[in-house]
């Protein structure tokens, strides 16, 4: 392989999480070991990273995302600066067009009001906007069965969440990580130390730690520790379509209450992204980005949401389709992070259940902190420690799309 056969820290997976994380470990002055990260596939194409919106929003249910959205916007604004400037690194603007949440029921209304609340105390200036005001900003949005809405304009968009990942490996590779294209196929423990980790190749790597950032194939790599993790892949669908005309005004990022999303592709107003998740929502193999009932779902039930919540959707040409999977946390889809109180040695960085792109920059620094420091210390994190599922606690996060 490689020039090492020994590593102090083993990340497995180098996609967002693994990379943010490499780069914040190698960048720490008080670490000193050497850093290896294994990846099946460099090219990192069906991933869930690749796969994703590549958004960004701070309008959250939870305190704890709420924090770690707003020092990835920070951190994202900043981004060449912040990984030292090098200029072979890319800036990574962020198209603000914003998050539309919309509510159609009493229940629904209430939930926005409570967590617009809790995003203003956090900083993020959401807005409550009757069904009149929604109507008279985003003119092609139909309203009449909408009680309330939720709008951020501030840091909520898309970005370009491939160049932030080649950000973080080049930055990474300058203070001398070392990357590998190999699959994990085995960990040998002694006691409640993993010592070494198995590679497809044959290749033994001993450690000093192993740091599971596998995304969709977490479980399958905590179980080569003997540990079960609640994460699995979930299939996502999205569409790329074109309308016959463009709309009269702006579109935002709309969330619909039937649990349709849509936002502009493109600025020619003609373009636009949608997604939604399977029905029944199943486990999926992480291989497995098949979808026989595509056109029938798309039929009966996304484009007549579609077209109920914006008329001009009702003329409307699929142009690509694709599946791009969550890793999600059955628990509470929310991130398991930190020490594994069963292995010593053993940190996760897993199931974040379709924000870990946007949470990469914050959630990579607090654990090569947690790594390095033996606590967090520029984001408190301690709700999405992994210990909580031997403990039975939840950090429910209602907002997920």
């Amino acid at each position: 392989m490689t020039e090492m056969r020994r590593a102090d820290v083993v990340i497995v997976g180098g996609a967002a999480m693994g990379s943010a994380l490499a780069f914040f470990l190698a960048d720490d002055p008080a670490f000193r070991g050497r850093i290896l990260v294994i990846e099946a596939d460099m090219s990192l194409a069906r991933s869930a990273t690749a796969r994703s919106h590549e958004s960004i929003r701070g309008q959250f249910t939870t305190e704890v995302n709420i924090r770690l959205s707003r020092f990835s916007l920070a951190f994202l604004r900043d981004f060449r600066a912040r990984l030292g400037g090098d200029r072979d690194i890319a800036d990574i603007p962020i198209r603000e067009h914003g998050y539309l949440y919309l509510a159609a029921t009493a229940e629904g209304a209430r939930q926005l009001a409570e967590s617009a609340a809790l995003q203003r105390r956090l900083g993020v200036p959401t807005e409550l906007l009757g069904p009149d005001e929604i109507a008279r900003r985003f003119p092609d949005i139909h309203v009449q069965d909408i009680r309330l809405g939720a709008l951020n304009t501030d840091g909520e968009g898309r970005f370009d969440g491939s160049a932030m990942v080649a950000g973080f490996r080049r930055a990474a590779r300058r203070r001398g990580v070392v990357f590998h294209e190999d699959e994990v196929v085995g960990l040998e423990r002694q006691g409640a130390r993993v010592t070494a980790v198995m590679l497809a190749s044959g290749e033994r790597i001993a450690c000093g730690l192993v740091v599971n950032a596998a995304g969709t194939r977490a479980a399958e790599i905590a179980a080569l520790a003997g540990i079960d993790l609640p994460v699995e892949p979930r299939k996502r669908f999205s569409w790329v379509f074109r309308t016959a005309r463009p709309l009269r005004g702006p579109l935002p990022l709309v969330i619909d209450p039937a649990g349709v999303h849509v936002l502009p592709e493109g600025r020619d107003g003609r373009h636009f992204l949608c997604g939604a998740r399977p029905e029944p929502d199943l486990p999926a193999a992480p291989d497995d980005f098949d979808a026989p009932e595509e056109d029938a779902f798309w039929l009966a039930r996304v484009w007549p949401v579609l077209a109920a919540r914006v008329p001009a959707f009702e003329t409307i040409r699929p142009m690509r389709f694709w599946v791009g999977h969550y890793d999600y946390n059955t628990h509470d889809a929310n991130a398991l992070l930190g020490f594994h109180p069963a292995l010593e040695n053993f940190v996760c960085m897993n199931g974040f259940s379709g924000h870990g792109l946007q949470q990469a920059p914050g959630v990579g620094l607090a654990v090569a902190e947690a790594i390095v420091h033996g606590n967090w210390r520029s984001l408190a994190l301690d709700p999405l420690h992994v210990g909580r599922l031997q403990r039975g606690e939840k950090v429910v996060e209602k907002a997920i799309i």
